[in-house]
């Protein structure tokens, strides 16, 4: 039977939301689904929380603890032995074994498919933490394997898909009038990972006229893909907000270098304003996506730009995918009670431990 919110144990989250990036802003997402659901919520931001953030937090009714630096860290009322979460934050990791050492149980959620350095370092001395939150079970596939050499067990993880917060990113899909350019692009956080090398190639390779808008952008990405084609604009992070920046798109077409997707928060966020996706098929995306049902998942360059152009050359097509990927993300992707349900599961099981 669900339990109360009530009548779990308050949790106290290390870290603080912030604007970019899929772990802060995962974050936001989730201690929305969290409050909505009644669950007593304190945020210990590392170690300073500007406005908005703040203020947001407290408006959704988190306590938010002014930290001003590790050593602080046990003075925040209540922390010793409670439940403390923390999302891909390093100086979580830097500090988790003072509040192991003060009976706080751990769950972590590392939103990266690889241990971080200092992931490693505190395992190897202390074991591993009390609970994980995997996104995507691509992503428990690839870090399972590393934390059983450090004593992991099965039930110390869950698949919980990323919190989403429909009302800030509504379903108003950009109208397509025939014989004028599809305007596709990507948005990510500046890395050249994030990047192929074939970005250029693959956005002339298809077969319709294009306008490109890509966010975020710097020398360094440059660099790796060449100088921006005339019919495609770069913008740096943060030039735009994202709902506003997807506002602009008929298309979303995202292919990465190195770095492979966990749970792309960008997906979610394409899918939830009628944005339809062309990706790579691989990682995460797999599971996010239905093939030529909520977007496109596509095995190679030359695939990527057949399925652009088909949703250049198909408005209604493109408009029913839209309609279909938005339904899914709200009914199945990021079902709110789905969410809070497995959520639930795991605070009940820790605070009957403390």
């Amino acid at each position: 039977m669900p339990q109360d919110p009530g009548s779990l144990p308050p949790v106290f989250v290390i870290g603080s939301p912030g604007p970019v990036g899929g772990a802060d802003t995962e974050l936001w997402h989730t201690l929305r689904l969290w409050r909505s659901r009644g669950l007593a919520v304190a945020v210990v931001p590392t170690w300073g929380i500007g406005d908005p953030w703040r203020a947001k937090c407290r408006a959704i009714g988190c306590e938010v603890h002014a930290v001003p630096g590790p050593g602080e860290l046990l003075d925040v009322p209540g922390l010793r032995g409670a439940i403390v979460v923390s999302f891909c934050n390093d100086r979580f990791l830097a500090h988790a074994a003072t509040l192991r050492r003060a009976g706080c149980k751990t769950v972590w959620a590392n939103c990266m498919t690889w241990l971080f350095e200092a992931e490693g370092r505190h395992y190897a001395e202390h074991g591993p933490f009390d609970h994980y939150v995997f996104q995507s079970r691509y992503q428990r596939s690839k870090l399972v394997p590393l934390l059983k050499e450090h004593g992991y067990r099965d039930r110390q993880g869950s698949v919980i898909r990323g919190a989403f917060w429909f009302d800030d990113f509504p379903f108003r899909p950009l109208a397509h009038e025939a014989k004028t350019p599809l305007v596709v692009g990507r948005i990510s956080r500046a890395d050249t990972d994030k990047y192929s090398v074939n970005t250029w190639p693959i956005y002339r390779r298809i077969p319709h006229p294009i306008r490109a808008r890509l966010m975020a952008w710097d020398r360094r990405i440059e660099k790796k893909l060449g100088p921006p084609p005339p019919w495609a604009e770069c913008l740096p992070a943060n030039a735009e907000p994202a709902p506003e920046f997807f506002g602009k798109l008929h298309a979303m077409l995202q292919v990465n270098g190195q770095a492979e997707e966990n749970w792309p928060r960008s997906g979610l966020e394409a899918m939830a304003t009628g944005v339809p996706v062309v990706v790579q098929n691989a990682w995460g995306w797999r599971e996010m996506v239905r093939h030529g049902r909520t977007g496109f998942l596509a095995s190679n360059d030359e695939e990527l730009a057949y399925y652009a152009a088909r949703l250049a050359y198909d408005e209604d097509f493109r408009l029913r995918m839209a309609a279909r990927a938005r339904r899914a993300l709200e009914d199945e992707l990021a079902n709110p009670d789905v969410l809070w349900a497995a959520w639930q599961s795991v605070f009940a099981s820790l605070g009957r431990k403390r």
